[in-house]
C-alpha cells in the first residue's frame, strides 16, 4: 500500500493526469483498467478521490435473505484499512429500482473510513450526501431505497463495464475512475507529476507562446519541435514517448 502522504499527493491531480503517468510505466494494456461506460460525478466540486476498493453487490428489487447482512457488512468494512472507496454492483442493471445510498449510508460509511462510492446504480438524498462530504459516482438519482441491502462483499464486481477486485487502488473524479495496479503504484506519483510538467515545459508552452511569430506556419514548426522535445524527455525519464509526437 502507498503511504498516506503519497495518496494525498495523488488526490491533488485529476484522473486523466494520473492516467497519463500510468500509461508510461505500466506493462498492461492502456485500453483497460478504467470505466468503459459513462459515469456521473454528483459531487464534482469535491475534486478527485483516491482509495482502496471495498466491493459489494446489491439488488434492490429483491428482499435480502440474510437477516444479519447489515451487521456482517459493517464489521467487514471496519476491518479494512482506509482510505476506502465502496465499489458497488447493482444486479438490477439496467433497471434502477432503488438506492442503497443516501444520508444515512453516506454518514455511516464515512465514519467507517470510506471517502466515497462508485455504484452503477443510483443514489438519493443528494444534498444530504454532499453535506456529509461523501463523494459519489453513479448512473442516476432515484426516489426510494426498495430492498437495498448488501448481498455479498469482498468479491470481484463489474461496474460501468469494468471488473474491480477487492483492494484495488482507485483514483476517480468527474471523468471516471482508474484502477492503479499494485506493480505500478511505486512509480505512479513520480510518473504522473513528470508527465504533467513535461506537457507544460514543451507542447503547452509552445502552443501558448505569445511572444512567437504570429504566422501559423511558424507556430506549427514550434509545436512540432516541442512535441519532439516532449517525446525525448519522456523516453529519457520513463522509457516511452508518450502521447505527443
Amino acid at each position: 500500500m502507498l503511504s498516506l502522504s503519497d495518496l494525498l499527493k495523488l488526490k491533488r491531480w485529476n484522473t486523466p493526469t494520473i492516467y497519463n503517468g500510468w500509461e508510461q510505466i505500466t506493462t498492461r494494456e492502456r485500453t483497460s483498467g478504467f470505466n468503459l461506460e459513462e459515469t456521473r460525478d454528483f459531487m464534482p466540486e469535491f475534486g478527485p478521490m483516491i482509495g482502496y476498493a471495498v466491493t459489494v453487490t446489491i439488488q434492490p428489487s429483491t428482499p435480502g435473505s440474510n437477516p444479519n447482512a447489515w451487521a456482517e457488512y459493517r464489521n467487514y468494512i471496519a476491518s479494512i484499512p482506509g482510505p476506502k472507496i465502496i465499489v458497488m454492483q447493482d444486479l438490477d442493471k439496467p433497471n434502477v429500482i432503488g438506492s442503497f445510498w443516501g444520508e444515512v449510508s453516506a454518514n455511516t460509511h464515512k465514519t467507517l473510513g470510506c471517502v466515497g462510492v462508485i455504484v452503477d446504480g443510483a443514489i438519493r438524498d443528494l444534498d444530504e450526501m454532499k453535506s456529509a462530504g461523501f463523494k459519489a459516482l453513479a448512473r442516476r438519482l432515484c426516489v426510494g431505497h426498495a430492498y437495498a441491502t448488501p448481498i455479498s462483499w469482498g468479491e470481484p464486481v463489474e461496474v460501468f463495464g469494468t471488473r474491480v477486485n477487492p483492494g484495488d487502488l482507485i483514483h476517480a473524479d468527474k471523468h471516471g475512475f482508474l484502477i492503479i495496479p499494485e506493480e505500478d503504484q511505486p512509480r505512479i506519483l513520480e510518473a504522473s507529476l513528470f508527465m504533467d510538467n513535461n506537457e507544460c515545459d514543451t507542447v503547452i508552452k509552445a502552443a501558448l507562446n505569445f511572444e512567437a511569430n504570429d504566422e501559423k506556419s511558424q507556430k506549427a514548426v514550434s509545436m512540432n519541435n516541442a512535441a519532439k522535445e516532449f517525446g525525448q524527455a519522456a523516453v529519457s525519464a520513463l522509457g516511452r514517448e508518450g502521447e505527443w509526437k
